[in-house]
């Protein structure tokens, strides 16, 4: 997919606007790091990858449109803090944060132009690991994809969740382009549609046979055995391997167990939080249940009623295949595989 879900450009930092998609291709210019915020809260941009690397520009446009030194660290504080509320599960948003501010502390005694250069090449450095890490992703997970299956993802995984390559369909993108012919099955994804609109758009521009299904579907077909794989992303991991994404994924994961189906979570390292111990200790956000009720302009549920809309789940790790990153596929069991992972990369 040749479409750039975020990038800076001059002062500014371009966004597309994904709720729009696949009608129009409009993107959302930033001009102050508010906007950014704006982007994140009212789901224009979503995916953990993007919005990490949103919240990393965010952060590198309100320290480039402060216009003098004054407060530096407290107004710096304020942008980091603002932008951490957005939204409290995808934990690649508190990495990228993290991150910056460690950039922001190595370099606050350089002059204030220096800093915002600094800053800005920092946030795009995570954008440009970001697509080399989802490539090494599809790497290590296309041998997974066998030629003839049928292959089920949830929600969007793709470019558009990323820095332009995608997770789990960076897998099925890296098998599509060494050869393998497969086909994939998208969840339709309510509330927004993410797997009908983004997820089937993606697939669709690079010539990999896709067909729509509704969310409760998906277990009739495995009944049938016309699912073969399911792969889906990951908002944040916990240190066990429980892992939270968009809502309906724990079902997915029970219905592929129950058939005897492997079933794949694929994210970078990043997505790990190793603070948290299992999945019970992951903050699940809550949305406007008016979101549930609208589609488009038109309310689809009678006037009174109310609508209950977490917008993730979480499935515990016994349900789990395996995890796909860019350092290779962890395997059960998660918690000792993490830790041994996550000790090689301290050490070097």
């Amino acid at each position: 997919m040749k479409t750039n879900p975020i990038f800076w450009v001059e002062e500014e930092v371009a966004i597309l606007d994904q709720r729009l998609l696949p009608e129009k291709v409009v993107y959302i210019r930033c001009k102050r790091y508010q906007q950014v915020v704006q982007t994140i809260k009212n789901m224009a941009i979503r995916g953990a990858p993007a919005i990490g690397i949103a919240a990393a520009m965010g952060v590198a446009l309100g320290v480039w449109k402060l216009k003098s030194a004054r407060r530096l660290e407290e107004r710096f504080q304020k942008i980091c803090q603002t932008l951490t509320n957005t939204r409290p599960t995808a934990h690649n948003l508190f990495w990228a944060i993290e991150r910056m501010k460690k950039c922001f502390y190595s370099h606050k005694n350089s002059s204030l132009p220096e800093l915002k250069k600094c800053l800005q090449k920092e946030a795009e450095n995570i954008l440009e690991e970001d697509i080399a890490t989802n490539r090494k992703i599809g790497q290590n997970g296309k041998g997974l994809i066998k030629p003839g299956i049928t292959v089920l993802t949830h929600c969007n995984a793709g470019a558009l969740a990323t820095g332009g390559y995608g997770t789990a369909l960076g897998v099925l993108r890296a098998a599509w382009e060494s050869g393998v012919r497969f086909k994939v099955i998208a969840d339709e994804t309510r509330p927004y549609l993410q797997g009908a609109r983004l997820t089937a758009w993606e697939l669709q521009q690079e010539g990999i046979p896709v067909t729509i299904i509704t969310d409760s579907t998906a277990g009739y077909l495995m009944s049938q055995k016309k699912i073969n794989l399911v792969i889906v992303g990951a908002d944040r991991i916990a240190a066990n391997g429980d892992t939270a994404n968009k809502i309906g994924t724990y079902s997915l994961a029970i219905l592929a167990k129950h058939h005897n189906i492997p079933f794949y979570v694929a994210a970078p390292f990043s997505t790990i939080d190793l603070k948290i111990a299992n999945g019970q200790q992951i903050p699940i956000e809550k949305r406007p249940g008016k979101e549930l009720a609208y589609l488009g302009k038109k309310c689809i549920y009678p006037q009174g009623v109310n609508a209950l809309y977490y917008a993730f789940d979480v499935t515990p790790a016994r349900y789990i295949t395996g995890i796909i990153t860019e350092k290779g596929v962890i395997e059960p069991p998660f918690k000792k595989a993490i830790n041994r992972l996550s000790r090689r990369l301290q050490n070097g």
